[in-house]
């Protein structure tokens, strides 16, 4: 089932890079008291999201942040060492580059995107959420199009 607006993100953890290599961020250290923008996309370094969905939040962080958030976070079911050289690349200083290797968080989330017909395995949809203290206040789900996940979008929910 796919998480919807009003429920509690589920338990989980990510891992970001740290000054010792990849560390564990959990989904409660993440959100607990906090406004969070958590937005997903297929794949690090892949056209669309490098070109455009992670280079809207970026040129977008100072805006999204001055509407209360606390925390910009970037999911890929990529590992850590890749999220972490892709926010190098794209100058996303401001936002949490974070590693969803295995996909157990994007599964939780019932958002997993099955890419296995092009050669790259299981992968999350592309989306956007708002999170208040772990709910889900909004959530844009994009099939096609970057639309309803995208910087704007979120922008405008805020």
């Amino acid at each position: 089932m796919t998480i919807q607006v009003g429920d509690k993100l589920p338990a989980g953890a990510l891992k970001v890079m740290g000054p010792k290599g990849p560390t564990e961020l959990t989904i409660e250290e993440l959100c607990a008291g906090k406004k969070v923008v958590l937005f997903a996309v297929p794949g690090a370094f892949t056209p669309g999201c490098s070109m455009t969905h992670l280079p809207g939040f970026v040129v977008n962080a100072d805006k999204i942040k001055a509407n209360g958030v606390d925390t910009i976070v970037c999911l890929a079911v990529n590992d850590a060492f890749v999220m972490d050289a892709w926010g190098k690349a794209q100058n996303a200083e401001e936002l949490v580059m974070a590693a969803d290797g295995s996909a157990e968080f994007t599964t939780a989330l019932g958002l997993v995107l099955d890419a296995t017909a092009f050669g790259m395995g299981i992968r999350s949809k592309r989306y956007a959420m708002i999170v208040n203290d772990g709910e889900v206040t909004y959530l844009g789900v994009d099939a096609q199009a970057i639309e309803a996940s995208a910087a704007d979008a979120v922008l405008e929910a805020l």
